[in-house]
C-alpha cells in the first residue's frame, strides 16, 4: 500500500497531478483545489489511498491527513466509490461534511453531481457517530449564507464560494458588497 508520496510536481490539471518520486512519475487524482494550488516544480507531499481494481490501480492523494480520513469514511458507504468520494470532497470541505453528517442533513450531499437522494441519506446514516464531534467551521462565520447561495447559483461550488468569502473581510459589508468582493477573488483564482 502506498500511504504517502513526496516529490516534485511535473504537471497539475483537472484534479490530476503527476509527481516525480526519484525518477518515477505517479499519477495522483486529487481535489481540484489541491491540484490548482500546486505548480510544476513544486515539492509536494500527498497522503494517499491506493484503490486496486481488476482493470486499474488508481492513486488518490490529499493535502491533509484529515481529507484522506474523510475520503476513506465516504468510501465505506455502500454505493460510494472513490470517484464519488472525491467529487464530494471537491464540493464540500471536511468541516461541511462533518457538519452535514452531525445534523443528519443529506441536502449537502444531494447537491453533489452523481449523488442521488438515497445515497445522500445513506451517507448521513452510515457516517453518523463516526465524526467525534462536529468539526468547527471557521468558514461558516465569515460570509452570509445568501452570498454563498448567490455564488453557487452563478456556477461556483459551495466550497469555492466559502473559500472566497474567507479571503474577503466581510465585516460591515452588505451582501451585495460581499458578493462583488468574492467574485473578484474567484475570477483572480480562475485566471491564475
Amino acid at each position: 500500500m502506498i500511504a504517502s508520496l513526496t516529490g516534485t510536481v511535473l504537471s497539475s490539471s483537472n484534479g490530476q497531478v503527476v509527481i516525480d518520486v526519484q525518477g518515477v512519475g505517479y499519477l495522483v487524482h486529487s481535489t481540484a483545489q489541491t491540484a490548482s494550488s500546486i505548480s510544476p516544480g513544486d515539492n509536494f507531499s500527498f497522503h494517499t489511498s491506493l484503490v486496486v481494481r481488476e482493470d486499474a490501480w488508481t492513486l488518490f492523494g490529499f493535502d491533509t491527513k484529515q481529507e484522506l480520513e474523510v475520503f476513506e469514511l465516504l468510501r465505506s458507504v455502500n454505493g460510494v466509490g472513490p470517484k464519488s468520494a472525491l467529487s464530494i470532497l471537491n464540493q464540500l470541505s471536511v468541516e461541511q461534511i462533518a457538519q452535514a453528517v452531525s445534523q443528519d442533513s443529506d441536502e449537502s450531499f444531494k447537491a453533489v453531481s452523481g449523488i442521488g437522494s438515497k445515497t445522500a441519506k445513506l451517507i448521513t446514516l452510515t457516517l453518523a457517530g463516526k465524526f467525534v464531534s462536529p468539526i468547527p467551521s471557521s468558514s461558516t462565520s465569515s460570509g452570509s449564507e445568501s452570498t454563498v447561495s448567490a455564488l453557487v447559483g452563478l456556477g461556483w461550488s459551495e466550497r469555492e464560494a466559502r473559500d472566497a468569502l474567507q479571503q474577503v473581510d466581510a465585516k460591515g459589508l452588505s451582501d451585495k458588497q460581499q458578493l462583488k468582493s468574492a467574485l473578484q477573488v474567484l475570477s483572480k483564482a480562475r485566471k491564475g
